[in-house]
């Protein structure tokens, strides 16, 4: 690796080293071959184009579908010294024109251009004046037509490369892609020979949920509630849905916006903005926004309705946690989300053999609803990646529900659809075994087999879910198109013969012994407290079922608390002095004596520590709100001056000087000298002020 590229990293950035992958992309891309990058959200994509372009002679050339993104880090760009613009629809004719000027000159290092800009014969002309070192495709998986955002532009930048006087460099980066995807995007870009860098598609700071059975909107408000200090991004499949959830949001007192295509574009791109700025705290959208967005600090993204593939799915969540700080994905499920996603499918014009494609995706994004293995795991594997174990950061991994054997369940469903000769889909085979006595049941002559109204106790909904469960486990399959048919898989045929069992997670039974209310309540608040300063959901604490348990047997000791179900060594060492505790002031309170020895209070502050240096919340809050004020000043949103990672590590370690301030990660050399001295007067004058002297 040059050493010119590490001091470029540390003079602009603020970092010490390279993340996984960007040394040797970059050193690829600097040896003059052609480069393939995958990399996840947040993997330092722009790093990897961005230093190359500095080290290169003459301009490169960034291929980008996002206008807002192009804005963004040619702002951040500009700020620490680097001459960058961009070309896309949001300029006059005047703007562009100047650009061009100025581009014809060598003053730009770097140029972002839309990918419809290729198709004018004025910009082509452009680039032929150029001396082009770099050309860098953002977001290639767009070029591909069974990637899941496929832009026909894209198909232009082939054409283009050949009509240059000199082939230049050709890096392509995208997050997300099949091996499929990644195959088109070479043929596509008629890359040579390229180094193919795959980093991992794994966000390990993000945890997964599927959420089903819940009111949703009951659900987001009181998620909402207990995270109104952070920044989120509420999805939902409609606009009309949009709407609904941003009007409820404000009326509840939230801070929300809202961003759809039925919007105006001023509208849009003002709500964008207050987003950016953290002028508002939570984004309702669909899938229109957030492509793009190199907002941070975005610390949960919801899911209102199911997306229509894991692709898409994943881009999305991703947007949580960009900064490497924990961040929250959560997917609100119903069943009504199959139905809206079949009919945009239905209502699409494209190709039939890419609507055939799209129902297989969207099949394989309601297994992922409907599945009981790791939600991380899975993701990983739709992406080609092997996994080893369990994530045990997701709700699928951290669900203490009870297994039961619903062997003879399945059996019932897989006969049924066996004597329906496999010729049906769910709903029909559901009704069969409820024993309806529809129109088309009778009609077929389905009331006369042997397995109709077996699982008459059971609805028809429940009959469905459990369909899709044993689609997701592997035991049932369904056919491509508009109306799929059950067909049972070799995984059936052993539980037919009673060779092999079927598990399912179900709520566990209710106990017959008495549970204290009173006590449970306690311990329940105390989980929320926690789960609130810690920034992970209440389960991840404890699960309802352990409370129930601590709430039964009421241990007051290390050793009886670790017998309950649910604890563990771990969450004893991080949790038991707190939940021992109210477990004993609760049992003085109500007259009950226990013969211990008294324990150090549970009324210390939970801060964040880190390398034995505790974060001073309060100093925090005072960098956020300079931060706050210095990028209204600039016109930048305020992850352009310091990403919030890089103020929690000024609250931890309080530099008072240039050197120790330069060593955090994340200022740099530039970022010190447009902003070093404000941050460090208020870090003074705090600590003064504040600390004892």
């Amino acid at each position: 690796m040059s050493q010119s590229a590490e001091q470029l990293l540390k003079q602009y950035y603020g970092f010490l080293s390279f993340k996984e992958g960007q040394q040797q992309i970059i050193d690829s891309i600097i040896g003059g071959r052609d480069t393939l990058g995958i990399m996840p959200t947040g993997g330092g994509k722009s790093v990897c184009y961005q230093i190359p372009a500095l080290l290169l002679p003459g301009t490169t050339i960034i291929i980008s579908p996002l206008i807002s993104l192009m804005k963004d880090q040619v702002d951040a760009l500009n700020k620490l010294g680097i001459p960058a613009a961009f070309i896309n629809s949001s300029l006059d004719y005047f703007e562009v024109e100047e650009r061009f000027f100025k581009a014809r000159r060598g003053q730009y290092k770097l140029l972002y251009v839309a990918p419809e800009r290729l198709e004018s014969q004025r910009f082509l002309a452009l680039l032929g004046s150029l001396n082009v070192s770099l050309v860098a495709v953002d977001e290639a998986h767009c070029v591909s037509h069974w990637g899941h955002d496929f832009r026909p532009s894209y198909l232009s930048i082939a054409s283009m490369l050949q009509e240059l006087n000199s082939r230049p460099v050709v890096a392509a980066f995208t997050a997300t892609a099949t091996p499929e995807v990644r195959q088109d995007i070479v043929g596509l870009l008629r890359l040579s020979d390229p180094d193919v860098y795959i980093t991992g598609f794994d966000r390990p700071n993000l945890s997964f949920a599927i959420i089903r059975g819940e009111n949703k909107r009951d659900y987001l408000q009181h998620y909402i509630q207990a995270h109104r200090r952070q920044a989120g991004i509420i999805y939902a499949a409609t606009r009309k849905e949009v709407d609904n959830l941003c009007a409820l949001l404000q009326k509840k007192g939230i801070s929300a916006g809202r961003y759809h295509a039925g919007l105006s574009d001023q509208e849009r791109m003002d709500n964008q903005e207050q987003f950016l700025y953290d002028d508002i705290q939570v984004m309702t959208a669909t899938n229109a926004f957030g492509m793009g967005i190199d907002k941070s600090n975005v610390r949960y993204v919801v899911h209102y309705n199911m997306p229509k593939n894991i692709e898409a799915y994943y881009q999305e969540a991703g947007r949580a946690g960009r900064d490497g700080e924990p961040g929250e994905c959560i997917l609100l499920f119903s069943p009504q989300d199959i139905q809206i996603q079949r009919f945009f499918i239905e209502q699409s014009t494209v190709a039939p053999e890419r609507q055939a494609n799209e129902y297989h995706k969207l099949q394989i994004m309601i297994d992922y609803c409907y599945t009981s293995g790791c939600l991380r795991n899975y993701i990983l594997n739709y992406f080609g990646e092997q996994t080893f174990g369990d994530c045990h950061r997701c709700s699928s991994c951290n669900d203490d529900r009870e297994l039961a054997d619903i062997t003879v369940v399945a059996q019932k469903i897989f006969s049924c659809i066996i004597r329906m000769r496999e010729n049906f889909g769910r709903i029909m085979v559901a009704e069969v075994l409820k024993g309806s006595k529809s129109k088309k049941v009778l009609q077929f002559g389905f009331d006369r087999l042997s397995t109709y109204g077996l699982l008459q106790e059971m609805t028809e909904k429940e009959i469905v879910d459990l369909i899709n469960v044993l689609i997701a486990e592997g035991y049932l399959s369904l056919t491509e198109g508009q109306y799929p048919l059950l067909r049972l898989t070799g995984n059936a045929a052993p539980v037919l013969n009673g060779q092999a069992n079927v598990f399912q997670k179900v709520q566990p039974r209710k106990q017959a012994v008495v549970v204290d209310d009173l006590l449970f309540e306690r311990l329940r608040l105390l989980r929320k407290e926690l789960s609130a300063r810690e920034n992970v959901p209440p389960y991840i604490i404890f699960s309802d079922s352990t409370l129930h348990e601590m709430a039964r047997l009421c241990p007051t000791d290390k050793e009886s608390l670790l017998s309950v179900k649910g604890v563990g060594a771990a969450k004893l060492e991080h949790y038991g002095a707190l939940f021992l505790e109210a477990i004993r002031n609760y049992l003085q309170e109500h007259g009950q004596n226990i013969g211990i020895e008294e324990k150090k209070p549970a009324t210390e502050p939970l801060l964040k520590e880190e390398d034995g240096q505790i974060e001073d919340a309060q100093l925090f809050e005072r960098l956020r709100t300079l931060r706050k004020e210095l990028s209204a000043q600039a016109n930048v949103p305020p992850y352009v001056i310091f990403h919030d990672s890089t103020l929690h590590e000024m609250a931890r370690l309080c530099p008072t000087d240039r050197e120790p301030l330069l060593s955090i990660k994340g200022v740099g050399n530039a970022r010190l000298e447009h902003y070093g001295a404000q941050f460090l007067k208020l870090i003074g004058d705090y600590l003064q002020a504040n600390r004892p002297k």
